[in-house]
């Protein structure tokens, strides 16, 4: 146990009305930290029940704190912290009892929203269909016992049921992850899920009672480590196992559609907008996409963070280029916004080396990410008659990252849904970029039937074997 003693909340809780799910990093340096801002500047009951569907950690570190914990603003010059106070109860749904006590904490009438930051994966969405991937392991569980959901979204349909039976009244859902029309996706799975579950009548009361805003998040968020907490604790005086760290800049953008109410969100920086499409299509492809690139490429090329990997001169070209011939010629212009500015600010951002967001951090979950942060950039170069060599070469760096082995032969620890899925496929095939082109998870049906898209990526693939991720970002910018 440190010698500092333990973060403790000063002054009065707010009473609940936000039932979050996934209290990550993120979720701390961003939505409640606006949700703290907002009620600072205009009241109302907006405490945050956080819930954590998978490790107790959160639990673990917020509720000795009762729910309060510190943000820090990572700078080389003038670092800054926040003791946020909008988190009230903190649960994890580690057994029955727990995810029956979630439930009924959605179904208060008092909670007007419940939010998620639950990543891609965590919404067991189907592309193809539009509704529930009956396949996704969590989701099968939960149709072969639908009194005992443990998916995200079977306990919130769960909670609507009750909602329903006990006329607590509307309520929003809304998503907070980085994936295209975040809301429709929510929507569909919800209706799908209730549907599949219970009966026509409780997919036609959401339909009426419950909203589905999109929304637009950004803010880079490394994950705290030992070293941040102990930091911490030596300027500030108090132990916080539950701090986080985050870059100055932050953008939110939420559609406004809200059932019964929102907290002040508007009056602390957020944008509410009648459209979120084109600032998230901007925020996907601009920034996701050249994160992802420089994750998959960089991380092959041995750096460990993004500030490492745009401090190298060739790296740092690789995503001007990016932008301005592959990247914005496809992104339409957000009211507003100019794109040109936008991505001269991400760069300055990435070079931040107060920011260390590791590139292993950001290649987590890539089987998810890319469809939105590459391959739909990928499909409009193509459908305008360009093959946008520098996204394939990111399609290859993906590939040889998730076959598991680096440029020096060392294993690398990848983290995705499919990754045994993707290495069988890599390990099994003489032609690695042909197997995995042909998931078509991944990949859908339409790309891999483009002679010009499989070529440049199998291109790009041998280019890596042969002269490694430098020498294949060196040999494109020649190009």
């Amino acid at each position: 146990m440190p010698d500092s003693p333990r973060l403790q909340r000063k002054g009065p809780k707010p009473r609940a009305g936000i039932v979050h799910l996934g209290p990550g990093a993120f979720f701390r340096a961003f939505n409640a930290v606006y949700t703290d801002q907002a009620m600072a500047a205009a009241g109302g009951d907006w405490g945050i029940i956080a819930v954590s569907l998978r490790s107790p950690t959160a639990r673990a570190q917020l509720l000795p704190q009762d729910g309060v914990y510190t943000t820090v603003t990572a700078s080389e010059t003038a670092p800054d912290s926040a003791i946020i106070g909008s988190i009230v109860d903190v649960m994890a749904a580690q057994t029955d009892t727990d995810r029956t006590a979630i439930i009924d904490a959605m179904a208060d009438p008092a909670i007007k929203i419940i939010s998620l930051t639950i990543t891609e994966k965590g919404y067991g969405h189907d592309p193809a269909t539009g509704g529930i991937d009956r396949q996704h392991p969590d989701i099968a569980a939960d149709l072969e016992n639908p009194n005992r959901p443990a998916s995200a979204v079977g306990l919130i349909v769960a909670a609507l049921q009750v909602r329903q039976k006990t006329g607590a009244g509307p309520v929003t859902l809304l998503s907070c992850d980085n994936l295209p029309a975040n809301g429709a996706v929510l929507r569909s799975v919800v209706l799908d899920y209730a549907r599949a579950v219970n009966s026509p009548d409780l997919a036609d009361w959401i339909a009426a009672h419950v909203t589905f805003p999109a929304t637009m998040v950004d803010r880079i968020t490394p994950a705290t480590t030992a070293a941040d907490i102990a930091q911490l604790a030596e300027t500030a005086g108090y132990y916080d196992p539950g701090c986080v760290m985050h870059e100055a800049f932050r953008q939110w953008v939420i559609e406004d559609d809200f059932a019964c109410g929102r907290p002040a969100w508007d009056q602390v920086g957020a944008q509410l907008v009648a459209s979120v499409e084109p600032f998230e299509m901007m925020k996907l492809r601009c920034l996701n996409g050249t994160h992802s690139t420089l994750a998959y490429l960089g991380y092959l090329a041995g750096f460990e963070t993004i500030a490492d990997c745009v401090a190298d001169a060739d790296f740092a070209a690789l995503c001007e280029r990016l932008w301005a011939d592959e990247i914005t010629p496809v992104v339409p212009q957000p009211d507003g916004e100019d794109l040109n500015s936008y991505c001269a600010a991400l760069m300055n951002r990435y070079r931040d080396p107060a920011i260390r967001h590791r590139t292993w951090q950001i290649a987590m979950d890539g089987s998810q990410k890319l469809p939105q942060r590459i391959l739909g950039t990928i499909a409009d170069n193509l459908a305008a008659g360009r093959v946008p060599a520098g996204l394939c070469m990111a399609v290859a760096g993906w590939m040889k990252y998730v076959g598991g082995v680096d440029e020096n032969g060392a294993a690398i620890d990848v983290r995705d849904p499919m990754a045994g899925v993707l290495k069988q496929t890599s390990d099994a095939a003489s032609d690695k970029v042909a197997a995995l082109l042909g998931i078509e998870e991944v990949f859908g049906k339409a790309l891999p039937k483009h002679v010009g898209f499989c070529a440049a990526v199998a291109q790009a693939y041998d280019k890596l074997d042969s002269l490694g991720a430098h020498g294949a970002v060196r040999d494109y910018l020649r190009s």
